[in-house]
């Protein structure tokens, strides 16, 4: 079959590998209908995160179930699944606790580990890793709205259970990349009435504003922090950081009221100081970490089906599989939020 790796910086290319197989009784065979290249997928892509020449590339998809092992009860051939970034087993304790991204058995997709951005995939543990999708007519339209659940939708949504953000509350969203414009939408979702998208691009920042920001600022403008501060009589008392970097962390720090909280979700990178005395003295919470995405499927899957939720417009470029370089090179670019990957 034909599936994406990398081969060096700047070289993702499309090429032929084996057939995936069944090897344990609770492996999955799925056919990939649509994948998608992440934010996090540039960081080796850039050289800024290590890797092996040949590793396979893709965490998103979504697609059909072929085949099935001896011991898989759950999921069967012909339904359309979802699978969150990482697989699991289910069983171990971190599962029991709902934290499946640190399953002791569990993986994550792509690497040395079968990648997403290919026809097909085996999956461990599916019937405790798949979310098997229950419609009446899964068109090209369902599939793109369930599609962003797979990572940005649900890490959005892991980054305002974070920072604890409730019905009423204010929030300021920092990036304004995928998962910052999801992290907008799960605000909306969970009733926050005021909303701060915070980034660099005045179109993303517009389609911040369709999902649900009440309030757009830029990044970059000294003005933002004294304005938002301001504005809130004394700043948020819940930061969605969405980016990753230095700056962001430093600008939620400024944004955030005593007795406010920090959930960050974006990957670190070039992250090496934090004013711990600014968070110890004003009581300032920062809580971090990857989105245990399988705890989050089944309610945003459900809001996706009701038509209370829409993410796909994070969308922005649309490539066939033997095309997937021109995506990573328009996402580095900044041309493309990003990209959906058709098989």
């Amino acid at each position: 079959m034909r599936a994406a790796v990398i081969r060096d910086v700047g070289d993702v290319h499309i090429t032929d590998v084996p057939d995936p197989a069944i090897h344990e009784p609770t492996d999955a065979l799925v056919r990939i209908s649509l994948a998608a290249v992440c934010g996090s997928d540039l960081w080796p892509y850039r050289g800024q995160e290590k890797f092996s020449p040949g590793d396979r590339m893709g965490h998103e998809w979504l697609g059909v179930v072929q085949n099935v092992g001896r011991e898989v009860t759950r999921i069967k051939p012909g339904d359309l699944v979802l699978a969150p970034f990482a697989f699991s087993d289910g069983t171990c304790e971190r599962c029991r606790d709902d934290l499946q991204t640190s399953c002791v058995r569990g993986g994550f997709w792509g690497g040395s580990n079968q990648g997403g951005q290919a026809e097909a995939v085996r999956v461990p543990f599916a019937d405790a890793t798949l979310v098997p999708v229950r419609a009446d007519a899964a068109d090209d339209s369902l599939l793109r709205r369930l599609l962003p659940l797979t990572d940005v939708m649900s890490t959005g949504h892991h980054a305002c259970v974070l920072a604890g953000v409730g019905p009423g509350q204010s929030v300021a969203v920092i990036g304004d990349g995928a998962v910052g414009l999801c992290a907008v939408l799960a605000a909306r979702r969970v009733g926050a009435e005021r909303i701060f998208a915070i980034g660099r691009h005045p179109d993303r920042l517009r389609l911040a504003r369709t999902f649900g920001a009440t309030d757009t600022l830029d990044a970059d403008d000294p003005a933002t922090v004294p304005e938002l501060i301001d504005s809130t009589n004394g700043g948020v008392s819940s930061v969605a950081e969405c980016a990753g970097t230095q700056s962001a962390l430093d600008l939620a720090l400024a944004l955030t009221r005593p007795g406010g909280t920090i959930g960050s979700v974006g990957v670190p990178n070039g992250v090496h100081t934090v004013d711990l005395y600014r968070f110890f003295r004003s009581n300032i919470a920062l809580r971090a970490g990857v989105a245990p995405v399988r705890r989050y499927l089944e309610p945003l899957v459900a809001d996706v089906l009701s038509d209370a939720l829409d993410p796909s417009p994070v969308f922005t470029a649309e490539v066939f599989l033997e095309d997937v370089a021109t995506a990573y090179q328009r996402m580095d670019r900044r041309e493309v939020i990003k990209a959906l990957v058709r098989t």
